[in-house]
């Protein structure tokens, strides 16, 4: 038994320990831009600095690394997601690409159901057979209605068959509030996403297919002697920019679901119900730069770094390093760091033997602008128990009281 164990809690120095990570430059802005016409008006959404207005009717802005949520405007509301659904048919794509069931170079053949879709195209000729790759390049860069009918019936045959697929496969990358009834995006009452889910969809696409996220990037595509640029605005208005899909409906509004990577650090963007192609631009491109001017991604530990060194009871050594075992990041407020309050809670003293990995105690971390955390902490190294010997003296100490 221990000998009168006790709970710790230990407040730590959170100013001075942690890291900030470099501030990011902000991009230069383009010469020669025309002067924006008057916005409409404009409505808060919250943020960890308080209300922050936008014309976007929805808005979700999110650190990639840490999921912290520094925007959000109805991020939660079924929304007609328009062509950025068609992240999600290219997941699926990806994901049988993965599994060996298509292949880049593979020709894959096209219906006249596909030929005759309306709407953004690709200009798919019928009866011709394209590669898996073009016609990715035709879904990403063209938005081509066309290029996802045909990719949705070589994988299940019907694209009806194919949105199954998509409704089964969406809760098991975290999709909560989605449901698909086509492969486009092409106007459906039962069609919606939630911006939330369209942001986890985005961190999915990036973090599972880091080869094929390339393809968001491009900046045009050529086919069937027809050029078209990628409709994401982005990429031309922002250093950093690499994705991801834009969308458009009268019901949805112009839209787009974004990735900017800036000096190591990524935030994603989704906003919905803009007026415009410009406001569009316009509105992304100035979301995007207060979020990297507005908040800090700040270093709590490194995966190998010793947060405190805890007594062991009857070990061979006196102590054990606690460790986290991964980087662990938050983001806040520029300059909000010195606020955190960084605690430690464990029993004490920690019977022998430890095994290296155990969890011997939690860290808990809250402050203004950043909802409260608890992280596991772990034994860093092994601790044996005494020999018989070596424990008796250890235990008469603590019978005498000394």
């Amino acid at each position: 038994m221990l000998n009168n164990p006790t709970r710790r809690t230990a407040l730590l120095a959170g100013a001075a320990a942690l890291a900030p990570m470099p501030a990011p430059a902000q991009a230069p802005r383009p010469a020669g831009r025309a002067a924006r016409p008057a916005a409409p008006p404009a409505t808060p959404g919250q943020s960890p600095l308080g209300p922050v207005e936008t014309i976007a009717r929805n808005a979700l802005l999110m650190d990639f690394d840490t999921g912290a949520v520094l925007l959000d405007k109805g991020a939660d509301q079924s929304i007609p997601p328009a062509s950025m659904s068609k992240l999600m048919t290219m997941y699926v794509v990806f994901d049988q690409i993965r599994q060996g069931r298509l292949q880049l170079d593979q020709t894959l053949p096209v219906s006249e159901a596909a030929w005759r879709m309306g709407g953004s195209r690709m200009f798919l000729e019928p009866n011709s057979r394209v590669s898996v790759e073009d016609l990715a390049r035709g879904v990403i860069i063209q938005s081509g209605n066309d290029a996802c009918v045909v990719l949705a019936e070589a994988i299940s045959g019907t694209e009806r068959a194919f949105a199954d697929l998509m409704n089964t496969m969406a809760p098991t990358i975290g999709l909560r509030d989605s449901v698909f009834r086509n492969s486009t995006g092409w106007p459906d009452p039962e069609h919606r996403m939630t911006p939330r889910d369209l942001a986890t969809l985005a961190r999915r696409l990036i973090t599972d297919f880091p080869d094929h996220y390339r393809f968001y990037s491009e900046r045009s595509f050529r086919w069937n002697n027809i050029t078209q640029p990628n409709r994401n605005p982005l990429l031309e208005r922002m250093r950093g920019a690499d994705g991801l899909k834009t969308g458009r409906t009268d019901e949805a509004g112009y839209c787009l679901t974004a990735s900017v990577l800036r000096d190591g650090r990524r935030l994603i963007l989704v906003v919905a119900g803009l007026g415009s192609e410009r406001a569009r631009a316009e509105e992304s491109e100035r979301l995007m730069e207060w979020g990297f001017q507005a908040f800090d991604n700040v270093v709590l530990f490194r995966a190998a770094d010793t947060i405190e060194d805890v007594p062991v009871h009857m070990g061979v050594r006196a102590s054990v390093p606690l460790v986290g075992g991964r980087d662990v990041v938050v983001t806040l407020p520029r300059g909000w760091r010195d606020q955190l309050q960084v605690r430690l809670r464990y029993d004490t003293p920690v019977p022998a033997p430890v095994l290296r990995g155990q969890e011997l105690a939690r860290m808990e971390v809250s402050g203004a602008g950043l909802a409260p955390l608890s992280l596991p902490l772990y034994a860093g190294a092994d601790v044996d128990q005494l020999g018989l010997l070596s424990r008796i003296p250890v235990l008469a100490r603590g019978l005498l009281g000394r």
